[in-house]
């Protein structure tokens, strides 16, 4: 996995800003395996991909991740906090697809997990149910019921619940959900964290940081961007310190 420097940090922000958080993630995935294609990526499950981010996000801003959520209570600010090495976060890129089965009252089911591709088809879904519901069946690669073959889309809605909760079962990270309890109101609640939301709110502010630090630096110097930003952390706060 490639770790990135500050010109890289810049780059990457600078290519996703105008990006949808699905091919954010794509973006940053490809910068740091840049031996994987952007197909090979997009075919990632959910969880594996977001197991990829957290790898990255902790060789580039550390394990310790940081947050603030609202109570929708009461409208108080909690902080919480996450710890890389407590989540089972993947670092190489061996993997094969799987096929899970499902076997109930209802019938059976072989179902694959959902990745990003699946993540598009229902991204301008504002139903919900729906949305959830297609994208079962998207990853649906073959059924039957009473002995015979049926189409996903004769599945009945029990038998897609039950490969729905599978699926959360198989692939923990995509939908990674935190227990929050207020301490102000005492109200209990879940977040669903976004560890590529989360990422790229950090990637922009350090990207931010290191454009003003370029600013302040070759306004002073006449250095170019390339080479303060091709300088150490620690060498170009020597220098900041220096001209302020």
């Amino acid at each position: 996995m490639h770790t990135f420097s500050g010109q890289e940090i810049v780059r990457l922000w600078e290519i996703g800003i105008s990006q949808h958080p699905l091919d954010r993630a794509l973006t940053l995935l490809m910068a740091a395996f840049p031996e994987a294609s952007r197909e090979r990526l997009a075919l990632l499950s959910i969880g594996r991909r977001d197991a990829y981010v957290f790898a990255l996000r902790e060789q580039t801003f550390g394990s310790r991740l940081r947050s603030l959520a609202a109570c929708p209570a009461c409208g108080e600010q909690l902080e919480f906090a996450l710890n890389t090495a407590d989540l089972p976060v993947a670092t190489s890129m061996e993997t094969a697809e799987e096929v899970y089965r499902l076997a109930t009252g209802d019938g059976e089911v072989q179902f694959r997990l959902p990745n990003s591709l699946d993540l598009v088809e229902i991204a301008g879904s504002r139903d919900v149910a729906s949305a959830r519901t297609t994208l079962a069946r998207r990853c649906v690669l073959g059924a039957s019921r009473d002995g015979g073959e049926i189409a996903g889309e004769q599945l009945p809605e029990t038998l897609l619940a039950a490969m729905a909760a599978q699926m959360d079962t198989c692939d923990p990270l995509a939908a990674m959900n935190i227990p929050l309890d207020c301490a102000a109101c005492g109200h209990q609640w879940t977040l669903l964290f976004d560890i590529v939301s989360f990422f790229w709110t950090e990637i922009t502010a350090q990207a931010k940081r290191l454009l003003r630090e370029v600013h302040t630096l070759a306004s002073h110097y006449g250095w170019r961007e390339a080479d303060i930003l091709a300088m150490s952390a620690v060498r170009r706060q020597l220098y900041l310190e220096m001209v302020t």
